[in-house]
């Protein structure tokens, strides 16, 4: 791999000592995950090379931490390779060192540098500013604030993407979504209790490689993993679409 600049994703995976064959092969699964052509794996290559490490920061509101769990449990890229290699995780309190202040400052530094994507896992409760405060400051005023700067705001899991348990009636603490409060930016849903790790892993490395989102259904969705349902792909489907139902157990 040719000799990149330091700040790049290219820099970074030649430091961690990773062969040209494994860094094709992953370009080679992107290009498959995406419908591209076998042709297009060199220049997913040049692109993640020379792009810089995307910085990243986490927020985690009403949550159950099952999003960061998946996460840490991906395999394609993996969550040492996603945080050292790919993008540069700034804040996220499960996996930061950093707590209290110093954690907050992190933050702080992140936005000032900028860009940087924002993402959320969890509902924001609008009920009372004391239902989820994060270092004193409510869960709505720290979520607009960050999503001043960010370039996009991806909303990982349901919580974030819909509100999800918290927000089911009678729903005490007002809880709803990210893209309920933030209008002036792009947001991203990966639904799911939590997301397949790899969905959330794949939003970033197609962030990363080609400078842009993913293109989104009308839920807000990445069409490129949600465009099928598990009923779209069972083998019972033909038997769906003609109409052939049991009708008893006999």
């Amino acid at each position: 791999m040719e000799s990149q600049s330091k700040n790049t994703v290219g820099a970074a995976l030649e430091a961690a000592g990773i062969t040209r064959r494994d860094f094709l092969g992953f370009c080679a699964t992107l290009a498959a995950a995406y419908s591209l052509p076998g042709t297009s794996v060199g220049a997913i290559a040049a692109a993640l090379e020379k792009a810089p490490r995307a910085s990243v920061i986490w927020l985690s509101f009403q949550e159950c931490t099952g999003c960061t769990e998946s996460l840490t449990r991906s395999h394609a890229p993996t969550v040492e390779g996603l945080i050292l290699e790919q993008v540069s995780l700034d804040y996220h309190h499960t996996l930061q060192a950093a707590s209290g202040e110093a954690a907050e400052h992190a933050r702080e530094e992140a936005m000032r540098a900028g860009p940087y994507l924002l993402v959320v896992d969890g509902s924001v409760p609008l009920g009372n500013p004391g239902f989820s405060t994060i270092a004193g400051v409510s869960n709505v005023d720290m979520l607009m604030d960050t999503a001043k700067g960010a370039a996009a705001v991806i909303a990982v899991g349901t919580c974030a993407a819909y509100g999800g348990l918290p927000a089911a009636q009678p729903n005490p603490t007002g809880a709803v979504s990210v893209s309920h409060l933030v209008k002036d930016k792009p947001v991203i849903n990966v639904p799911g209790c939590p997301p397949i790790p790899v969905v959330i892993t794949g939003v970033l490395a197609h962030f990363l490689t080609f400078g842009t989102l993913p293109e989104l259904d009308h839920l807000g969705r990445p069409k490129v993993f949600y465009g099928e349902s598990i009923h779209d792909r069972c083998y019972r489907r033909p038997f769906y679409d003609q109409g052939k139902f049991a009708e008893t157990f006999d």
